[in-house]
């Protein structure tokens, strides 16, 4: 990418917030997901990246970065539209980490489809499997492992509030997941585990070029009142603080970040 996104390499300073957790992130070679993993990590996380197979050059950079914390790594590669790579990816960090303690769900797919004329049921299939169904799945095996005290962390979207024409189908699976979020958390309280969610705004990952028409992605976050997309670096300390015992009494919520835009 050109800019390279800045993922907090040489900024992000950890507090021992995360000091001896286990989480699991998918989509953790790249974008949000590398930084969040960062960030993870040098609080004192050790981190299971999930992925899939063509990211590994990215997934074993962001994974040297996890070492060089101080902290352990799994590698997991797989698709997360197939149910059970998602199972079995979840028990095989819970016994390589010992245990899991976090549930990070930042792995995506968005395509852009100009015209419903144009719209394919596979494409739909595809994105709704890839965003929304990965998020039982991955649920579903990890409160298996977890104890009272756990956290899961979901990845929406500002698409789920101010859906995009040529983004419908990513939008509607956004808004699954912001309800998936609210639902979840009232299910798994009893259990003492908190669900919440961040929805970011125009952040600048390889989700942008690689669906984005190259006439929009030229002014992509110009619309923000930073005039500007934002770096996966100034998101991963949201997550951060979700994961944290900071935000013990918090769940069921969705934090926005999005460069100052209103209206949503």
């Amino acid at each position: 990418m050109d800019p390279v996104p800045d993922h907090g390499e040489e900024s992000y300073v950890g507090h021992g917030r995360l000091a001896g957790r286990r989480a699991l992130i998918t989509g953790g070679d790249s974008g949000i997901g590398r930084a969040v993993s960062i960030a993870f990590a040098r609080e004192g996380a050790d981190v299971a990246l999930v992925y899939l197979p063509v990211e590994q050059e990215d997934a074993e950079s962001t994974a040297s970065l996890i070492s060089d914390a101080g902290r352990k790594h799994v590698l997991l590669p797989g698709d997360l539209t197939d149910e059970q790579f998602c199972i079995d990816a979840i028990d095989a960090a819970a016994d390589q980490l010992g245990g899991l303690d976090l549930l990070v769900m930042v792995g995506g797919d968005m395509e852009t489809v100009d015209s419903l004329d144009d719209f394919t049921t596979d494409v739909l299939d595809h994105t709704l499997r890839t965003n929304v169904h990965s998020l039982f799945w991955l649920t579903k095996a990890a409160l298996k492992h977890f104890e009272p005290g756990a956290a899961i962390i979901t990845t929406s979207s500002i698409q789920a509030f101010q859906p995009s024409p040529q983004l419908v189908e990513y939008a509607v699976s956004k808004a699954g997941i912001l309800n998936f979020t609210r639902a979840m958390a009232q299910q798994l309280a009893e259990k003492g585990i908190r669900v919440n969610g961040v929805a970011p705004g125009p952040f600048w990952t390889p989700l942008q070029p690689s669906a984005v028409p190259p006439e929009t992605l030229e002014k992509f976050g110009e619309q923000t009142p930073y005039g500007r997309p934002g770096q996966p670096a100034e998101l991963a300390s949201t997550y951060v603080y979700l994961a944290s015992q900071e935000a013990s009494y918090t769940s069921g919520e969705t934090i926005i970040v999005n460069g100052g835009l209103t209206g949503h």
